[in-house]
Protein backbone atom coordinates (compact mmCIF):
# COMPACT_ATOMS: atom_id res chain seq x y z
CA UNK A 1 0.00 0.00 0.00
CA UNK A 2 3.03 2.64 0.68
CA UNK A 3 4.35 1.57 -2.61
CA UNK A 4 1.02 2.42 -4.48
CA UNK A 5 1.57 5.83 -2.47
CA UNK A 6 4.67 6.04 -4.27
CA UNK A 7 6.74 6.11 -0.80
CA UNK A 8 10.07 4.34 -0.65
CA UNK A 9 10.63 2.32 2.36
CA UNK A 10 12.06 -1.08 4.00
CA UNK A 11 10.56 -3.62 5.71
CA UNK A 12 12.16 -4.07 9.21
CA UNK A 13 10.09 -6.87 11.35
CA UNK A 14 10.19 -4.88 14.75
CA UNK A 15 10.97 -6.96 17.86
CA UNK A 16 8.67 -5.43 20.35
CA UNK A 17 6.53 -7.70 22.24
CA UNK A 18 2.69 -6.46 21.52
CA UNK A 19 0.85 -6.10 25.15
CA UNK A 20 -2.65 -7.69 25.19
CA UNK A 21 -3.98 -5.78 27.82
CA UNK A 22 -7.95 -6.16 27.00
CA UNK A 23 -8.78 -3.65 29.88
CA UNK A 24 -7.23 -1.02 27.87
CA UNK A 25 -9.17 1.07 25.76
CA UNK A 26 -8.98 -0.69 22.23
CA UNK A 27 -7.97 2.22 20.37
CA UNK A 28 -5.54 2.74 23.47
CA UNK A 29 -3.98 -0.35 22.92
CA UNK A 30 -3.83 -0.40 19.11
CA UNK A 31 -1.53 2.65 19.85
CA UNK A 32 0.51 1.81 22.35
CA UNK A 33 1.75 -1.41 20.32
CA UNK A 34 2.30 0.86 17.32
CA UNK A 35 4.66 3.07 19.42
CA UNK A 36 6.40 -0.22 20.74
CA UNK A 37 6.88 -1.43 17.67
CA UNK A 38 8.23 1.78 15.82
CA UNK A 39 10.37 2.67 18.60
CA UNK A 40 12.10 -0.40 18.92
CA UNK A 41 13.01 -0.51 15.63
CA UNK A 42 13.91 4.03 15.67
CA UNK A 43 16.46 2.97 18.47
CA UNK A 44 18.14 1.31 16.06
CA UNK A 45 17.14 3.88 12.85
CA UNK A 46 17.88 7.04 15.00
CA UNK A 47 17.89 9.24 11.35
CA UNK A 48 14.84 7.09 9.95
CA UNK A 49 11.10 7.65 9.81
CA UNK A 50 9.88 4.89 11.25
CA UNK A 51 6.05 3.84 10.65
CA UNK A 52 4.83 0.88 13.22
CA UNK A 53 0.82 -0.15 12.87
CA UNK A 54 -1.20 -2.36 14.91
CA UNK A 55 -4.69 -4.06 14.03
CA UNK A 56 -7.31 -4.96 16.31
CA UNK A 57 -10.81 -6.87 14.83
CA UNK A 58 -13.21 -5.97 17.20
CA UNK A 59 -16.97 -7.35 18.55
CA UNK A 60 -18.52 -6.34 21.54
CA UNK A 61 -15.62 -4.93 22.49
CA UNK A 62 -13.86 -8.23 22.07
CA UNK A 63 -10.64 -8.08 20.10
CA UNK A 64 -10.68 -11.23 17.50
CA UNK A 65 -7.10 -12.45 17.00
CA UNK A 66 -6.08 -15.02 14.38
CA UNK A 67 -7.70 -18.36 15.01
CA UNK A 68 -6.36 -21.53 16.72
CA UNK A 69 -8.06 -24.00 14.68
CA UNK A 70 -10.24 -24.15 11.48
CA UNK A 71 -13.32 -24.79 14.53
CA UNK A 72 -12.03 -21.51 15.73
CA UNK A 73 -12.04 -19.68 12.54
CA UNK A 74 -15.53 -21.15 11.50
CA UNK A 75 -16.92 -19.75 15.09
CA UNK A 76 -15.69 -16.52 14.48
CA UNK A 77 -17.00 -16.02 10.87
CA UNK A 78 -20.48 -17.29 12.44
CA UNK A 79 -19.69 -14.97 15.19
CA UNK A 80 -19.53 -11.94 12.67
CA UNK A 81 -22.13 -13.30 10.56
CA UNK A 82 -24.95 -10.13 9.91
CA UNK A 83 -23.49 -8.17 12.32
CA UNK A 84 -21.07 -4.77 12.03
CA UNK A 85 -17.72 -5.26 13.50
CA UNK A 86 -14.81 -2.52 14.08
CA UNK A 87 -11.68 -2.96 12.57
CA UNK A 88 -9.02 -0.34 14.84
CA UNK A 89 -5.14 0.25 13.33
CA UNK A 90 -2.91 2.42 15.82
CA UNK A 91 -0.11 4.21 13.42
CA UNK A 92 3.34 5.71 15.43
CA UNK A 93 5.24 7.59 13.01
CA UNK A 94 9.16 7.79 14.96
CA UNK A 95 11.80 9.47 14.35
CA UNK A 96 14.66 9.60 17.30
CA UNK A 97 12.80 10.35 20.12
CA UNK A 98 9.92 11.62 18.69
CA UNK A 99 6.48 10.01 17.92
CA UNK A 100 2.85 10.72 16.84
CA UNK A 101 0.59 8.02 17.74
CA UNK A 102 -2.90 7.91 15.50
CA UNK A 103 -6.04 5.78 15.24
CA UNK A 104 -8.37 4.99 12.66
CA UNK A 105 -11.55 2.86 13.24
CA UNK A 106 -13.63 1.56 10.54
CA UNK A 107 -17.23 -0.32 11.05
CA UNK A 108 -17.18 -3.74 8.43
CA UNK A 109 -20.94 -5.21 8.32
CA UNK A 110 -20.98 -8.82 7.31
CA UNK A 111 -23.19 -10.79 5.18
CA UNK A 112 -25.56 -13.24 6.51
CA UNK A 113 -23.43 -16.40 5.80
CA UNK A 114 -24.89 -19.72 6.01
CA UNK A 115 -21.81 -22.88 7.27
CA UNK A 116 -21.77 -23.75 2.90
CA UNK A 117 -20.56 -20.18 2.34
CA UNK A 118 -18.33 -19.82 5.18
CA UNK A 119 -16.70 -23.50 4.26
CA UNK A 120 -16.68 -22.06 0.80
CA UNK A 121 -14.47 -18.82 1.61
CA UNK A 122 -12.37 -20.94 3.97
CA UNK A 123 -11.21 -22.57 0.77
CA UNK A 124 -10.33 -19.66 -0.99
CA UNK A 125 -8.16 -17.59 1.74
CA UNK A 126 -6.16 -18.65 4.34
CA UNK A 127 -7.82 -17.69 7.42
CA UNK A 128 -5.71 -19.01 9.68
CA UNK A 129 -3.21 -16.04 10.13
CA UNK A 130 -5.59 -13.15 9.92
CA UNK A 131 -7.60 -11.13 12.48
CA UNK A 132 -11.10 -11.58 12.70
CA UNK A 133 -10.52 -15.05 10.47
CA UNK A 134 -10.93 -13.24 7.16
CA UNK A 135 -9.53 -10.21 4.58
CA UNK A 136 -11.29 -7.67 3.06
CA UNK A 137 -8.88 -7.81 -0.05
CA UNK A 138 -9.13 -11.32 -0.56
CA UNK A 139 -12.94 -12.23 -1.17
CA UNK A 140 -14.36 -9.78 1.26
CA UNK A 141 -17.51 -9.33 -1.66
CA UNK A 142 -18.72 -13.05 -0.45
CA UNK A 143 -18.77 -12.05 3.45
CA UNK A 144 -18.93 -8.51 3.12
CA UNK A 145 -21.80 -6.18 2.28
CA UNK A 146 -20.32 -2.84 3.36
CA UNK A 147 -17.51 -1.45 4.90
CA UNK A 148 -18.17 1.94 6.57
CA UNK A 149 -15.12 4.39 6.14
CA UNK A 150 -11.49 3.61 5.29
CA UNK A 151 -11.10 0.32 3.68
CA UNK A 152 -7.04 0.59 3.44
CA UNK A 153 -7.55 0.43 7.35
CA UNK A 154 -9.46 -2.83 7.47
CA UNK A 155 -6.31 -4.15 5.35
CA UNK A 156 -3.89 -2.87 7.72
CA UNK A 157 -2.83 0.80 7.07
CA UNK A 158 -4.88 3.64 6.97
CA UNK A 159 -2.94 4.86 4.25
CA UNK A 160 -4.77 8.54 3.28
CA UNK A 161 -4.29 9.18 6.73
CA UNK A 162 -0.82 8.25 7.15
CA UNK A 163 0.42 10.46 4.40
CA UNK A 164 -1.40 13.67 5.40
CA UNK A 165 0.76 13.05 9.18
CA UNK A 166 3.87 12.61 6.88
CA UNK A 167 3.61 15.96 5.04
Amino acid sequence: MLAEAGLEFDVIPSPAEELHDVSMPLHLLCEANAELKAMAVAKDHPDAVVIGADTLVYIDQTPLGKPRSEAEARATLARLSGRTHQVCTGVCIAQGDKTETFHTITEVVFRDLSPELIDEYMSKVNVMDKAGSYAVQEHGDMIISEVRGDYDNVVGLPVEKLLVRLE
